[in-house]
């Protein structure tokens, strides 16, 4: 689905944002500490060690050429030009950090975790407009080709986890490794959040005699739908109706005191339901992440 003129500028709004916000996370806290919790920002300051005339940003652009292209033959032009301006924008904005700022704490602990927390927040936000900063993003997004049913968050950590060993390695300190780990945790646990947060969902059925007037509640209420499901009760065999909904986390707790005032002897099931595609959720369209 082609987008228009102002998606696209909110998407690019999203992708400056999103970049700045990854810079300052790599140039403020994690650069400064020698802290590489992975991917090509982690692959830039190992190798910054060696080549001291070369900041990291300059490195994270030298790397991310052959990268690019490989991008560009699988993705397209399109993802390409996305892709080019969160690097230019990620790359300007730590040539800029260094200059006028350079680290703002000295302490590894809360470099790992402020560093984390912001390389997650940043990457995060250009994901979900459908570019990347470049390097291992792109990477990941070519082995999502191939293993859809494992998780952007995961493949990263898994790729993440053998630069965080090297790190330890060539910086021969077993607690820079340790606190580059404990920024990879940091930043998954932020990643996930940021990327997945906004479709977590519960699944809902409810058993009661009162079905009908929950329904009625959970769609006027919540302005949710719902659904009737036909079952029987295994050991009565009894036919009974089952209602289901889907629901938007916050809407939850409503939900449940719905279900309270209405029939108290109802039964609830809530289960999480990570992705919902459909009206009020995830369009058919959306590219899985």
């Amino acid at each position: 689905m082609k987008k228009t003129f102002k998606e696209r500028a909110v998407d690019y709004l999203m992708i400056t944002l999103g970049s700045v916000i990854y810079a300052a996370g790599i140039s403020l806290f994690l650069d400064p500490n020698n802290l590489a919790p992975g991917g090509v920002s982690g692959i830039a300051i190992i190798l910054n060690n060696f080549i001291k005339p070369l900041n990291v940003g300059t490195i994270i652009v030298l790397i991310n050429i052959p990268i690019m292209i490989i991008g560009v033959i699988k993705f397209g032009f399109r993802f390409l030009f996305s892709s080019i301006y969160a690097v230019a924008v990620s790359s300007g904005a730590m040539e800029l950090f260094d200059r006028t700022i350079g680290g703002v704490t000295d302490n590894p602990l809360l470099a790992a975790i402020a560093g984390g927390v912001l390389q997650a927040i940043g990457i995060g936000l250009v994901f979900r407009v459908g570019a990347t900063t470049g390097g291992t993003d792109i990477i990941v997004r070519l082995l999502r080709l191939k293993f859809r049913y494992i998780r952007t968050g995961t493949i990263f950590m898994l790729i993440d986890g053998v630069i965080i060993t090297v790190s330890g390695i060539v910086f021969r300190n077993l607690d820079v490794a340790l606190y580059a780990a404990l920024s990879l945790i940091v930043y998954m646990a932020m990643f996930n959040s940021v990327l997945y947060g906004g479709d977590q969902a519960r699944l809902v059925y409810i058993i009661s005699g009162k079905r009908e007037k929950i329904a009625q509640r959970i769609m006027s209420e919540l302005d949710a739908g719902a659904t009737i499901l036909e079952g029987k009760g295994a050991y009565t065999g009894q036919e009974r109706e089952v209602l289901m909904a889907v629901l938007r986390m916050r809407s939850l707790p409503e939900a449940r005191d719905i279900v309270r005032e209405e029939d108290k002897k109802a039964f609830m099931i809530v289960t999480k339901a990570t992705s919902v595609f459909g009206e009020g959720f995830k369009s058919h369209d959306e590219e899985e992440l």
